[in-house]
């Protein structure tokens, strides 16, 4: 069973960075830390097999959530680490994440931040939070942050295959956390349908994601 289950994660993660080769996507990261302290940061960890940069969702998720929140200086930052094919590098991404954000918030005391991931990376984001997953452990972002934190939003996230949300399992970030999984999903719903994972992107989960982290942001002011 287990090892049937790794290698469809396996098969999974090498049809996302196929389809995610094919969109031509994922390669451009923002600097870590920008010349001017913008408004809103959105931190964003792509999924397993993806080339370096946001990602198939990630990319739409930023470009939806900047147009969201027309009249602030948003800038974006696509966490830097290596969502291997064999699923062992959520932990160094959350040390990344926490890391990224523990040097905007010091350096700009007014940003505010969005967490977001998709597959891999929504275990990046669970982990960076403080929730314990199975896919490694990391640094986690300190709790006197968590108020600058105004949203958190992930797709297709493998803690649900555990019974958890994060809704639910976080005490400091659930009440701002916004959970996609489509049905069929194999790496969030236990299903067999890998198109229902590649289509975070276009089938309006980043667009209906983005309204809600906007209105989040908009929240604190």
């Amino acid at each position: 069973m287990k090892l049937s289950r790794s290698r469809k994660k396996r098969t999974l993660a090498l049809a996302v960075a196929a389809f995610a080769a094919s969109l031509g996507v994922g390669i451009a990261t923002e600097p870590a830390v920008a010349a001017t302290c913008s408004d809103v940061d959105i931190v964003f960890a792509r999924g397993s097999g993806e080339l370096a940069g946001l990602g198939i969702t990630g990319t739409p998720f930023v470009n939806s959530l900047k147009t969201n929140l027309t009249g602030k200086s948003v800038s974006s930052y696509a966490v830097n680490y290596a969502a291997d094919l064999a699923q062992t590098s959520a932990g160094p991404g959350a040390t990344d994440m926490t890391r990224h954000v523990k040097s905007v918030a010091a350096s700009c005391p007014n940003t505010k931040f969005v967490l977001g991931g998709y597959s891999q990376g929504a275990s990046v984001t669970d982990i960076s939070i403080g929730i314990p997953t199975l896919l490694g452990s990391g640094e986690t972002i300190p709790t006197n942050l968590a108020p600058r934190v105004a949203a958190v939003v992930v797709f297709g996230n493998p803690l649900a295959l555990y019974g958890q949300h994060i809704p639910t399992a976080s005490a400091l970030y659930g009440s701002k956390a916004k959970e996609y999984c489509n049905l069929g999903d194999p790496v969030c719903a236990a299903g067999v349908n890998t198109l229902a994972h590649l289509t975070y992107g276009y089938d309006g989960s980043t667009t209906s994601g983005a309204a809600f982290a906007a209105a989040k942001v908009r929240a604190l002011g």
